[in-house]
Formats: C-alpha cells, sequence, structure tokens
C-alpha cells in the first residue's frame, strides 16, 4: 500500500523508524514536509500539492504534525480525509489532544482518574483556584506547553500566584494543577496502539526536576504495569479517539491519573526501555485498517 506521513523532520528517529517499519513489509512510504503542503478548495474535488505539484493518491496518512503548526498541520490533514485517505489518527481527535483543557475536560466526563485542576481567567482569583486543586504546592501549566516546555511547580501561595499573575500577564492561558508527591518524580508512558497497550515505560526526571520528560534530561525503563493502569490508558485512547497514542499516567494514592494523551508519541524511548518494535506495530495496524474512505471526516468536514 502506498503511505504518507506528514512531517516536518524525516530524520527524526520515529519518522526514520516508520518508514524503514513501513519498506521493510513492502509498502511505499513518503515523507511530506507539512509545510510545504498547500490545499486547493473547490466543491467535489478536494486536493493537496506539494512542492506546487499534486499530491498523488494514497491509501493512509500519517499525521506527525509538531505543536507549534498545529493549526496548519490539521487543515493539511483534513484535506486528505476529505480525498478519502484513511488517517492514522484523525483531525478531529489529534486536535482535541492537542488543547490540554478539553482533553482534561473530555476524560473527567467519562470518569477517567485526573489531577484536581482548576482554570481561570483573572489573575486575582489565583489564590482561589491554588486552594481548589489543595495547594499550595501546585503545578502550573501552559495550555499550548510540549514536552515539559511551560510547566512549573509552585512550592508556597506566594511564589504560585507570581507565577500565574507572570503567565496571565503574558496573556497566555494555564492550568493549575494538584501536585501528587507520592508520584515522586516519575510517571508512566503507556503506548497504545488499535486499542490495546503494547509498551509501558517509567520515566523518571533528572536530578532536582520534578519533570519525567525525556527530553528533560529524564531516563526511562521497562516496568510491568497494572490492569487498572492499562484499563485507564486504552480507555483515555478510545474517549479521546484516537488509535495510537502515549498516555502519561502519574501513581496517586488514590490510583492512577493521567496527566496527558498525546496524540504524536516519540518512539525512540519506548523502543529503547522495552526493546520492542513499535514501529513495526503501527504499519502493521495501518495494513490491517486502512479502507478507502473509511474516516469520520470524509464527506462532512
Amino acid at each position: 500500500m502506498k503511505i504518507a506521513m506528514l512531517a516536518r523532520n524525516a530524520n527524526l528517529y520515529s519518522h526514520r523508524r516508520l518508514k524503514e517499519a513501513a519498506e521493510a513489509r513492502g509498502h511505499e512510504f513518503d515523507i511530506l514536509n507539512t509545510l510545504r503542503c498547500t490545499v486547493h478548495i473547490a466543491s467535489h474535488r478536494p486536493q493537496v500539492f506539494y512542492n506546487g505539484e499534486p499530491v498523488p493518491a494514497y491509501d493512509a496518512v500519517i499525521p506527525r504534525i509538531g505543536a507549534s503548526i498545529t493549526n496548519y498541520g490539521l487543515a493539511i490533514l483534513r484535506q486528505f480525509e476529505m480525498r478519502g485517505c484513511w488517517p492514522l489518527n484523525e483531525s478531529v481527535a489529534i486536535g482535541r489532544s492537542r488543547d490540554k483543557l478539553r482533553s482534561l475536560q473530555i476524560l473527567a466526563k467519562h470518569g477517567l482518574g485526573l489531577p484536581l485542576t482548576a482554570y481561570a481567567n483573572d489573575p486575582k482569583q489565583a489564590e482561589e483556584i491554588i486552594r481548589a486543586v489543595k495547594g499550595p504546592p501546585v503545578v502550573i501549566k501552559l495550555i499550548e506547553g510540549t514536552q515539559g516546555i511551560g510547566v512549573v511547580l509552585a512550592e508556597t501561595m506566594s511564589s504560585a500566584k507570581s507565577v500565574i499573575e507572570a503567565f496571565r500577564g503574558a496573556n497566555v492561558n494555564i492550568l493549575v494543577q494538584e501536585f501528587i508527591k507520592e508520584a515522586g518524580g516519575t510517571d508512566i508512558r503507556a503506548l497504545v496502539v488499535g486499542g490495546k497497550v503494547v509498551a509501558a515505560m517509567k520515566r523518571t526526571g533528572a536530578a532536582d526536576d520534578f519533570r519525567s520528560n525525556l527530553h528533560r534530561g529524564g531516563s526511562a525503563q521497562v516496568i510491568k504495569i497494572t490492569p487498572e493502569e492499562r484499563s485507564t490508558a486504552v480507555r483515555a485512547a478510545k474517549r479521546m479517539g484516537l488509535n495510537v497514542c502515549g498516555v502519561d499516567m502519574l501513581r496517586s494514592n488514590h490510583g492512577p491519573v493521567i496527566m496527558e494523551v498525546n496524540s504524536s508519541p516519540g518512539l525512540e524511548g519506548i523502543e529503547s526501555a522495552t526493546g520492542k518494535d513499535i514501529a513495526g506495530q503501527i504499519i502493521d495496524f495501518i495494513a490491517a485498517n486502512a479502507k478507502d474512505g473509511q474516516t469520520k471526516t470524509k464527506g462532512r468536514g
């Protein structure tokens, strides 16, 4: 089959692995720089152009859209969907996952475990929302942040209020969350493919950093997750509408709590930690499920 991947950097580990896995299985695989794609919108003839040339028909598309170009990338992906190309993750689902507040609201609606979270626009409400999440200490996050960027641990009321006021003064949206002390600077990344957890790892933050992101210098090791953690990850992926995602959880005193559902999870850390061919499993899932026109977006936008 013919597979396209929307990605800006063809040399990233995850992108190289997906291409290698696809070609090893006999599939054609093209990496298209998302920012070099354009759309031509006309009734009954949705078209995508790449470097000024019409994009051929593909059986499936893998969206690996960077957080900084989410809106543009989703517009390009929607055009592929309108053409009947099967997406690994649909544009609507990716849009949900990229909005931290919306994703938490969806997960909360369906009873999934979350840290206490508050959101407000007026910095004068800072003390109110800090106490609402049983702080201080509290974790303050940019809604648009990624890879641990824009995440601050504020340990006192005065420092928390100062951070909130500073963020709001810069006109950025933030969430204030309960600090799960018992997690001890570690979290769990469960990788879900097609409704199943195919791998899991424990990530530990670098010294003196409560964030466990590998991009921030953290380390990873394979871990056996509990049935409750496995169920939580699978349910989160289903409620977000994602075929492939990384579900990040903390182990709290009252069970697993979800920190984030990542619609473009990196593969390097989890393949290295577990020794599993995750890229191959993703390609196999595409080959088994991609069918022309089988996308909710086709025909309705």
